[in-house]
């Protein structure tokens, strides 16, 4: 099966994704994965997308696409993937049904993941990080043991910026504004299912596949 997971930042799109993948055996290819993936490998797009990333500029709809289609044709793919971050808006999708396309294939289906701005807010703004370790918190639903401290290596937790509540509102906006008209460009189209992602992970899971069972 070949799938496009969408939904506004911190609605779960990578864990799902990755959960989802690995119970099928399908490829997960999310978008900054595929980035540092084609740099360490230093294949031709990779090559390409280097000096872009290294200078915090961002890669060009045409880079992604050929990221997109050198990812797409490794073995792994092959039997069903997942893709996660892309497209992000209604050219990526053409740009990305053409590919398909020129291979005899198309999408099976686009599974928007829905959470209210509030909930989103609660579960991004509450994340804290280790920066020794990396190990990640939350202050209500996964708090450390001794507050602000890691618990695997006792360093001081920190806030990422694009975590912070300001920034995901920020955020929240440019998701509407852009990803608004992909959502009815898939709808149109027949393949969109959409899905509660509030709750715990293995709830949103369940709910995924069932919509996966009832759709098919």
């Amino acid at each position: 099966m070949r799938l496009v997971l969408l939904g506004p930042p911190g609605a779960g799109k990578g864990t799902q994704a990755r959960r989802l993948a690995e119970r099928r055996g399908w490829a997960h290819i999310s978008t900054g994965d595929m980035l540092r993936e084609a740099v360490r490998k230093q294949t031709p797009a990779g090559q390409k997308a280097e000096p872009l990333l290294a200078a915090g500029q961002l890669v060009p709809d045409a880079l992604v696409l050929e990221l997109v289609a050198e990812r797409l044709a490794e073995p792994d793919a092959r039997g069903g993937f997942i893709l996660d971050g892309y497209p992000r808006n209604p050219q990526q999708a053409e740009d990305l049904a053409a590919l398909l396309r020129e291979r005899g294939l198309g999408l099976d289906r686009v599974v928007l993941l829905r959470l209210e701005d509030e909930a989103i807010v609660r579960r991004m703004a509450g994340r804290r990080s280790c920066p020794e370790c990396g190990a990640v918190y939350h202050l209500e639903f996964a708090p450390p043991r001794v507050p602000q401290r890691c618990d695997r290596c006792g360093a001081a937790l920190v806030q990422r910026e694009d975590d912070r509540e300001e920034v995901v509102r920020r955020r929240l906006e440019t998701y509407r504004q852009k990803t608004a008209p992909l959502i009815e460009h898939y709808r149109a189209q027949g393949l969109l299912v959409e899905v509660d992602a509030s709750g715990e992970v293995d709830q949103v899971s369940q709910r995924i596949e069932q919509a996966l069972a009832t759709s098919a």
